[in-house]
């Protein structure tokens, strides 16, 4: 019996008469199909929730995203292993996470040999090359890389057959098998490895066996001539860049641009000697230093570098002169990752003699579909202090194309009407963007 017939049973009795024993949850086990859990219990729906003073709460104290280093060293054992990099217990997250949406992990194959890497409900697993040259099974099909290449895969359900064999902790699930074929440096290939698992164990979700996106690969190679392509000197300003960087898209992302609909990132290089200002953004930063500081030849006794380091200041705030206030510096080392917490100010430092390279893996694509990420950069904020604005909306209103298409087309309306007799007494009506709030017929931004 389902729910509306048994509502039309009860509803069907005599006046005086009884419900049926059994018949309603909270009495007795009531199993409405096989699909669905039986009701074995009487349920306190009272019990479950709670009521809590608002300005107390509205803000809860949580435990933070906190910075956090993880050197090469322990992707260089030349030895085969997957190393999480897990900051659950300072997260407070009864699973393996290093953000709260997201893991990233270290996979090492010694050369070779294979190792099999396993997750169950991840929508989205990204693979970045660190060394070595081999090649990776997927359900998807087989993929050969080689030092800084990067491939993504999506959930790919459930019926596709297993690729992996060694234990059932991957058996089964979307389950990858990494076989590294040479390297000449530690004897053993490494891959910078991230997922979204996290966010789904927080949802007690899992994805859908429609693919959300397709499998693609971003070769080393191509990237790097991407990147080099871009003029160092701004068409616009004519000032050189202090960054040359690509994102990498989803053609499937057509909105937000992603590497994936959760996962977002950027090869980002600091040439010699520049400094990229304070910047901030609302999702965390898992930052793989591909090259940071490079180790000293023939340089000064005892400075360990060739002429200065790679860095990284982070801070909570940023005062109206556009400093970070009391920093923390984190120097990158090549094949290293460090944590950048979310809404966290940051600016990177090149003091050496040569370019530095960083691909940053963000749950930002979440953020972006939100229209929340809120990236915000040292200048424009710099102005606002000074002049005591505060800006509220995601959205920067300055800056924004989409309130000069809204714009455009409330000129348009306004020239209509006047054709067709109206008038305009209020102006250009203003842009709806993120962040603004409309009440009955009053626009407050």
């Amino acid at each position: 019996m389902n729910l509306l017939a048994l509502a039309l049973a009860v509803c069907a009795l005599p006046a005086g008469s009884a419900a049926p024993t059994g018949s309603l949850p909270g009495d007795a086990p009531v199993c409405l199909d096989s699909s669905q859990n039986c009701i074995d219990a009487p349920v306190n729906w009272e019990a479950g929730g709670s009521m809590l003073e608002y300005t107390a709460n509205a803000n809860p104290a949580m435990t933070e995203v906190p910075v956090r280093i993880f050197p090469a060293s322990l992707h260089q054992t030349g030895k085969t292993q997957l190393t999480p990099l897990d900051l659950s217990e300072a997260l407070s997250l009864p699973y393996p996470a290093t953000a709260p949406n997201l893991l990233a992990s270290f996979i090492e194959v010694k050369a070779g040999e294979s190792l099999e890497t396993g997750v169950e409900h991840a929508t989205s697993q990204s693979f970045y090359v660190m060394r070595g040259k081999g090649s990776s099974v997927t359900r998807a099909g087989l993929v050969e890389w080689s030092r800084g290449d990067l491939f993504v895969l999506p959930y790919l359900g459930d019926d596709a057959p297993s690729v992996c064999y060694s234990s059932p902790m991957v058996v089964g699930r979307q389950c990858v098998r990494h076989v590294c074929e040479s390297d000449d440096e530690f004897g053993s290939c490494s891959l910078y490895f991230v997922h979204d698992e996290p966010l789904l164990q927080y949802l007690g979700a899992r994805p859908v066996d429609t693919r959300r996106f397709q499998p693609a690969m971003y070769p080393g190679t191509v990237m790097l001539e991407t990147v080099g392509n871009i003029s160092p000197v701004d068409e616009f300003t004519g000032e050189v860049r202090n960054r040359r960087g690509i994102l990498l898209s989803s053609q499937d992302s057509t909105q937000t641009k992603t590497l994936t609909p959760t996962l977002w990132s950027l090869l980002n290089s600091i040439e010699a000697g520049a400094t990229q200002a304070p910047h901030r953004h609302n999702s965390v930063a898992l930052d793989l230093a591909v090259v940071g500081t490079v180790p000293s030849v023939g340089g000064a006794e005892g400075d360990g570098t060739s002429g200065g380091i790679v860095y990284t200041l982070l801070g909570r705030e940023l005062d109206a002169n556009g400093a970070i206030v009391r920093p923390l510096k984190v120097e990158w080392e090549s094949g290293g990752v460090f944590v950048t917490p979310p809404g966290w100010w940051h600016s990177h430092h090149n003091e050496g003699n040569s370019t530095a390279w960083v691909l940053p893996m963000q749950d930002a694509g979440l953020y972006t579909h939100q229209r929340t990420l809120d990236i915000r950069f040292q200048a424009e904020e710099t102005q606002r202090l000074q002049n005591g604005v505060s800006r509220g909306a995601t959205l920067d209103i300055q800056k924004s194309d989409i309130e000069n298409k809204v714009k455009e087309a409330s000129k348009n309306v306004r020239e209509l009407g006047e054709q067709e007799g109206g008038s305009e007494t209020e102006g250009d009506v203003k842009p709806l963007v993120a962040g603004t709030i409309m009440f009955g017929h009053c626009g407050h931004a």
